[in-house]
């Protein structure tokens, strides 16, 4: 209750800043808030004065250029030469003509139209084929529905002298037209004629008008009076007034996106809002500091009390105040603190020997109350289970500790005080472990029910080891009897029918001895590298060597076996492979343990392949199979001791499991890298690296 008071309390210099700070915010919003909105005001309101004279800028444009067009078409009909074309009817000659006026006056249309309505002769952009009928001018003229382009600004005069003909000249409403019209605006804009699109300066001009078509109401009278509206399109908010142009039925839009307002008006919410917190932060240290010389003493003397409860006996208790009652205080603290100080010190002493006592343990220690509930767990326990102990505090042992029988709770398994340990296979984390437990008592005998210690000892590396070693007794007798059988049957048949078997049958029988003593003179040579490794008195040798020549000789060894396997070995060495620095007997020993893999697990009548890849560092050797390959997971322990990683192929399922353990710490002795990956087409790669002589040397010398 004390706590949660002493909580609710504030001190005297955060009253004094809190007091400051709410008037300063107050004061600063009170005049920041209705600048912000009278500014944002004014902003929207220019944005739609912008537009409303970009309305009337259009309007301005328009009437310009059909001005331009009827004086185009004035100047077009009384020239004397196309009255003289149009005399001669020559179609040729009057279209090279239309087109050098055309060109010459930056036009898309120029078109000859008789009385009858009919073209004569048009250059430039195709016209509809009502075009003719409409001698107006000027005029605005949509063109049909799906016509290319939309729309048309035409304007038309008869040839002097001649009432059978018409001239037009027209602008097409194309992207080229919105795109000068809406540079000269500085905005979008939208052309429409009966709710049709005739231009604008969108890329999809008609899905952009459908957008706003969606968010605006039609309105409802139009020609006097221009309506102003604000949509979003892309995501971009947009400022609008919509008016007719004259009395046609044409329809002008034009569009401010309102982004740089919008931005605008952000830059300046912040700045006001970054000019209050500046503001708040100057006074507020201002408050701190006139109120810090008030509270000073007392924030000494309360930062000793709350150093004292946290511990802190080593810092003294001082105040620098002229107050007696405070001085007092502060005496009667700094005596309490030597006080506790010795005391602690003494409880230390007392408890880092136990804990010392209790980490010198490998078992783990964990103590159980009456309900079952632990009370201690010790760092050995945290080793072997991986609980942390303040996970488990407090928790029921049959919530922490579970046997693999669900059925059957941990603490009915636990063993009586004095009892012989008990092996318990439990689950922990989802992880089996097996345990060696041990069970006292924390009270006498005759105390009735009391608390219970028990220790723990995980032994299931205990148990994998005597699992693991008779399996491999079980290979390595399988290993030895199948060479041996095989060498007893061949030494039998020569005694028994040397004389009747012909010189391929002994050849044949003494090929079958010779494979059968290599294979028990590589396992006897893994054997002993093994022990050897095992015992730590593994050396290697290294010297300037010919990798080539080393490879030639392991070949000629192995070659006896590819044949009885049906196999075909390929080799592909670069020409100038480099010497390397190694124990040539002992790289032997590691080619002929990988090639004897890559024999007994690929299929017989398949390829494999030796190769080697030289750098100026190091050489790479690799040798590729075609078996089952490398299942991913069992990658990490392939090279370890007595490992099986591999399913059998119907003609290996046995192994000693020391060969590849072997292969890893002759290449790492060499100060080499061993590896595996999986072949694609199936099949494992089996590579190594040894260092060449020059790398070699240069390490040395660094050394």
């Amino acid at each position: 209750m004390a706590n949660k008071t002493r909580s609710k309390l504030l001190s005297l210099p955060a009253q004094a800043v809190i007091l400051f700070v709410v008037l300063i915010v107050v004061t600063a919003a009170s005049i920041g808030i209705p600048a912000i909105w009278l500014i944002r005001g004014q902003l929207d309101r220019q944005a739609r004065e912008l537009v409303s004279q970009g309305s009337q800028m259009i309007n301005v444009l328009l009437e310009a250029r059909l001005n331009e067009l009827s004086n185009l078409a004035i100047l077009t009909a009384q020239r004397p030469t196309l009255s003289e074309l149009l005399a001669r009817d020559d179609p040729q000659s009057l279209s090279a003509y239309l087109e050098t006026l055309r060109v010459g006056a930056d036009l898309d249309l120029v078109l000859v139209c008789d009385r009858q309505g009919e073209p004569v002769a048009w250059v430039g952009v195709t016209p509809p084929a009502q075009v003719c009928q409409n001698a107006a001018s000027p005029q605005i003229y949509p063109s049909p529905a799906g016509g290319e382009p939309a729309g048309w600004l035409l304007a038309s005069q008869l040839v002097p002298g001649d009432t059978d003909h018409t001239v037009f000249v027209g602008q097409a409403l194309d992207r080229n037209f919105s795109q000068q019209l809406s540079a000269q605006i500085g905005m979008q804009h939208l052309l429409l004629a009966n709710g049709k699109v005739l231009g604008g300066s969108f890329p999809d001009n008609n899905q952009a008008w459908e957008t706003i078509a969606s968010q605006t109401s039609p309105p409802a009278a139009l020609a006097d009076n221009p309506i102003s509206a604000s949509f979003t399109l892309d995501g971009i908010q947009y400022y609008a007034v919509r008016a007719r142009y004259a009395e046609t039925g044409l329809e002008t839009m034009a569009l401010l996106p309102g982004t740089a307002i919008t931005e605008t008006q952000q830059r300046l919410t912040r700045t006001a809002a970054l000019g209050i917190l500046m503001i708040t932060v100057f006074c507020s240290a201002l408050a701190i500091l006139m109120t810090r010389w008030v509270s000073r003493p007392l924030e000494r003397l309360r930062d000793s009390a709350i150093a004292l409860r946290k511990g802190d006996l080593d810092s003294p208790v001082q105040t620098s105040s002229k107050v007696r009652e405070i001085a007092e205080v502060t005496y009667a603290l700094e005596d309490a603190r030597i006080a506790l100080r010795y005391s602690l010190d003494e409880v230390r002493r007392e408890k880092a020997w136990g804990d010392y006592l209790l980490e010198s343990v490998v078992e783990g220690i964990v103590t159980i109350d009456r309900q079952g509930r632990i009370t201690f767990f010790s760092q050995g326990a945290e080793r072997i289970t991986g609980w942390r102990q303040e996970q488990v505090l407090g928790k029921a042992i049959d919530d922490v500790f579970h046997l693999a029988d669900r059925e059957v709770r941990f603490s009915q398994r636990l063993p009586l005080p004095g009892s012989k340990p008990e092996i318990v296979s439990i689950l922990v984390n989802d992880r089996p472990l097996t345990l060696a437990v041990h069970g006292a008592r924390l009270a006498p005998p005759d105390a009735g029910k009391s608390d219970l210690a028990i220790s723990i000892r995980d032994i299931s590396t205990e148990e994998a080891m005597r699992g693991l070693l008779g399996d491999f007794l079980a290979n390595i007798t399988h290993e030895f009897r199948t060479p041996l059988t095989a060498l007893a049957v061949s030494i039998e048949l020569l005694l028994e029918q040397l004389p009747e078997l012909s010189l391929d049958e002994i050849h044949e029988l003494l090929v079958s001895n010779h494979l059968g003593i290599l294979s028990l003179q590589n396992l006897i040579d893994n054997l002993l590298e093994g022990a050897s490794i095992e015992a730590g008195r593994f050396q290697v040798s290294p010297h300037p060597t010919d990798l080539a020549e080393v490879i030639r000789e392991v070949v000629n060894v192995m070659s006896p076996l590819l044949e009885k396997n049906q196999q075909q070995l390929h080799t592909d060495l670069p020409a100038d492979l480099p010497l390397v620095q190694a124990d040539p007997r002992r790289t032997s020993q590691v080619l002929v343990n990988l090639l004897s893999n890559a024999i007994k697990w690929g299929p017989q009548g398949s390829e494999i392949l030796l190769s080697a890849a030289a750098t100026a560092e190091e050489v790479k050797v690799s040798l590729a199979d075609r078996g089952p390959g490398i299942v991913p997971e069992h990658e990490q322990q392939l090279f370890a001791r007595f490992g099986h990683t591999q399913e059998g192929n119907g003609r290996a399922e046995y192994g000693a499991g020391l060969g590849l353990s072997v292969v890893k710490a002759i290449v790492e002795s060499q100060k080499g890298q061993v590896g595996v990956e999986n072949r694609p087409g199936g099949g494992a790669v089996f590579w190594f690296t040894i260092p060449t002589v020059a790398v070699y040397s240069i390490e040395e010398e660094d050394l």
